[in-house]
């Protein structure tokens, strides 16, 4: 039956065939697998494993088919067919190849999935790596648990549909927030709607905790989740995708006038170009030559065909400027001179502007960010601002 290099003595074999009881089957096969496990060379030997593995899985007893699981998990010399039934069997015997084993195609384990068991789902989601074949599958017809488990995995390469299959599913799970949020990259459009989610959460914080009127939480997350928006956009590195995130937020109706602006205060042309295109129609090339070669009638043109306001075009026009005399000063942008520079102007440079522009302005510019405040403005700027504040 088997070649002496196997050195299996014919009392395991015994064991392993004729024992009416299941213990001794059981310590049989664990030791018969551990044997082929390191012995196993020639492919006669190969064949001849193969035989006595079906034998042990056709085993009537759980307690000898779950040693074969157990010591045969991450061996590849466990035959496809067989690993095939130990993932239907009880759970006890199809959790450990299910977890291991690398035998598995990619179509298997979704096979396995789209079953439904929680238990194998679970087991499949604990494996070190998986695929965005198995992640999409788990995505779509996943237990929470399951899914959640896979998300916290870096090793789990999700696509953007079955990140997005996730979110529709279980988006407002608090859990999985946090599993998300910790995740080393995101796509950008996960990232955004994972923001808004979570600016909502903190609009009902405040209402329900503190003696705020639900405008003004409503503001105070609005202003948030811009922020932060603009934060993945920027810091993210594989989110930082002007194009699709612009795309997205239009297509949700969250590309809002005050987000524009504090893309582009805070220096992010880039963003408020494809913005401006996303909104317009105009492919972004064109775009970009409106705003940067037309003058200020190819940015009106363009702002008029986005749908903008028109009472805030000054505050555009005098962004774009400002953001351009930089550039061709310094050859580079910080964004806290870029705001610093933009506030100068407007308090002492642009004495048509309107009241409410600045002062819209002002609430955008996040002037605190990383520590900057208006404590910290140089003289003459700080008491222009203590002066309109007065005013």
């Amino acid at each position: 039956m088997m070649t002496s290099k196997l050195v299996l003595s014919d009392e395991d074999l015994k064991r392993l065939v004729k024992s009416d009881n299941a213990d001794d089957r059981a310590v049989a096969a664990h030791k018969i697998c551990r044997v082929m496990e390191r012995q196993v060379v020639s492919e006669a030997e190969r064949e001849a494993a193969h035989e006595i593995i079906r034998l042990m899985a056709h085993d009537a007893a759980e307690l000898v088919r779950r040693a074969l699981s157990v010591t045969m998990r991450t061996s590849e010399l466990l035959p496809h067919d067989v690993a095939m039934k130990l993932a239907q069997d009880v759970v006890s015997v199809a959790v450990p190849v299910l977890h291991y084993s690398p035998v598995f195609s990619d179509d298997d384990l979704r096979a396995v999935i789209e079953a439904g068991n929680p238990a194998r789902q679970i087991a499949i989601a604990k494996r070190d790596t998986l695929s965005e074949v198995v992640t999409g599958a788990l995505a779509t017809h996943g237990v929470e648990e399951a899914v959640v488990i896979a998300c916290a995995n870096d090793n789990a390469r999700f696509d953007e549909g079955g990140f997005g299959r996730v979110m529709d599913r279980f988006g407002e799970s608090e859990i999985m927030q946090s599993v998300l949020v910790h995740r080393q990259a995101l796509p950008v459009t996960v990232t955004e709607k994972l923001v808004h989610l979570v600016s909502g959460a903190l609009r009902e914080q405040l209402v329900a905790r503190h003696a705020v009127t639900p405008e003004t939480a409503a503001r105070i997350s609005e202003a948030v989740q811009e922020r932060a928006t603009l934060d993945m956009a920027g810091r993210t590195p594989n989110a930082h995708d002007p194009k699709t995130l612009a795309r997205h937020l239009v297509d949700f109706g969250r590309m809002t006038p005050s987000l524009m602006l504090r893309a582009l205060v805070r220096g992010q042309m880039t963003f408020f170009e494809y913005a401006l295109a996303e909104l317009s129609g105009v492919p972004h090339e064109r775009t970009w030559l409106m705003i940067h070669d037309a003058g200020s009638l190819g940015l009106l043109a363009i702002y008029d065909r986005a749908g903008l306001p028109g009472g805030m075009f000054a505050t555009f026009k005098a962004a774009v400027e400002t953001y351009h005399d930089l550039k061709a000063e310094q050859g580079h942008l910080d964004p806290i001179r870029l705001q610093e520079r933009l506030i100068e102007r407007f308090l002492t440079q642009t004495p048509t502007a309107s009241r409410e522009d600045i002062a819209y302005l002002m609430e955008r510019l996040d002037f605190d960010h990383k520590g900057h405040s208006w404590a910290n403005l140089p003289k003459g700027e700080a008491e222009a601002k203590s002066e309109f504040e007065a005013a």
